[in-house]
């Protein structure tokens, strides 16, 4: 299979299987549990049909909106996802780009293997830090003081990793940051000679946020859900949140709200937006899908803050169907981090690309020219 066969989410991720070695697709391809969440969660859009008006004079689109005070040029932006260079040697550096060249945020995450400098140096474009609360007070004061110095417009704690989810895929292969090449795994590596030649001949992995202050997942192989439970601190509360936002000074955002209480709190504690998302699904097994939860926050707090939906969105109606519910955009990972691992910047940005114009195409055949005329009119729950 090659770049130009691939027309769709599925189709870069039969790709990026064909690339990666078992251990690294399957962190990416998996989730917790029995993966039941991670399923819902693209199915969660199949219970809403879109009713489309005719006649509107579509030859002129819109796509633009305005999150966290910063426009884009598309409702769709890259979420922060963590140890990208493991699945592309030139990891962020390929989706920063990509995400410039079409004018959308990009998110970097407290595990990114390419640091806050790096990518302020590269790209001009919004950017957001996703950032990860540490036991390390000192690792916390690093991060947002870098993200600070680098102008990044936006802050947002994840608050749902308090534990790491059990994800059986990385245990049955052994996944771990870095990858641990024994004599257990190896072959793994050598059928993908592609992969491990790149990333033996370019730079050393490393988590530059990270590395001046822990060893694990740079110089000690661990695996996420390990680090999550034993780096981050479980002690973590809304006094936390509060204290990190006041500190930031800037735009605030809690990654991880699934309940209208948890939203509401966001607002109190002076956030400006939320992202509405349960991990991908990699976290607690049998919770709600975003989408399933996303009207009630919306009406909740949607007049307050901006409201971002995340998670199982593989197409350009997925986006539609979110934004008819009142979320100001969506954002993903996995759409393209399948890209990211089967081409590199030039697989982010035809999967771009391919999203923007689903959105594009599906907003004329709606009979909606700009974003603020998707409403809840335009849906039928079945």
């Amino acid at each position: 299979m090659k770049l130009s066969q691939c027309h769709n989410f599925q189709d870069f991720r039969l790709l990026a299987k064909q690339k990666l070695p078992s251990p690294v697709f399957n962190y990416i391809d998996g989730a917790a549990d029995d993966e039941v969440t991670y399923a819902r969660n693209t199915s969660s859009f199949n219970d809403v049909d879109l009713i489309p008006n005719v006649l509107a004079g579509v030859d002129k689109v819109d796509l633009s909106t305005t999150i966290f005070d910063k426009k884009i040029d598309m409702p769709l932006y890259c979420a922060p996802t963590a140890v990208q260079r493991l699945f592309h040697h030139d990891g962020e550096r390929a989706v920063a780009k990509a995400a410039e060249k079409y004018g959308t945020m990009f998110g970097v995450s407290s595990l990114s293997t390419v640091s806050v400098e790096e990518i302020n140096s590269i790209i001009d474009t919004p950017k957001m830090f996703q950032f990860y609360f540490h036991k390390d007070r000192g690792l916390n004061s690093s991060m947002l003081q870098r993200a600070k110095e680098q102008n990044f417009d936006v802050l947002a704690l994840t608050v749902d990793t308090i534990t790491g989810g059990n994800r059986e895929r990385d245990l049955r292969t052994g996944f771990t940051i870095p990858p641990n090449m024994n004599i257990y795994s190896i072959l793994d590596f050598l059928i993908k000679p592609q992969w491990t030649f790149n990333y033996l001949t370019h730079k050393k992995f490393e988590l530059p946020h990270l590395q001046e202050y822990v060893s694990e997942g740079t110089n000690v192989f661990t695996s996420i859900g390990s680090y999550f439970s034993n780096m981050l601190d479980q002690s973590m509360n809304w006094d936390d949140a509060e204290k990190l936002c006041s500190e930031w000074d800037g735009h605030f955002a809690l990654k991880g709200i699934m309940s209208v209480e948890d939203a509401k709190k966001a607002v109190d504690i002076g956030c400006t937006g939320i992202m509405v998302s349960n991990h991908g699904g990699r976290q607690l097994d049998g919770s709600r899908a975003p989408f399933d939860q996303l009207a009630e926050i919306v009406d909740a707090v949607g007049d307050k803050i901006d409201v971002i939906c995340e998670g199982g969105i593989q197409r350009g109606t997925h986006v539609l169907k979110a934004l008819s519910l009142g979320a100001k955009a969506c954002s993903g990972g996995r759409l393209y981090l399948y890209a990211l691992a089967a081409a590199g910047q030039k697989g982010v940005e035809r999967a771009l690309s391919q999203i923007r114009n689903e959105i594009e195409r599906d907003m004329k055949l709606m009979g909606c020219t700009s974003i603020n005329q998707l409403t809840r009119k335009n849906l039928k729950f079945r």
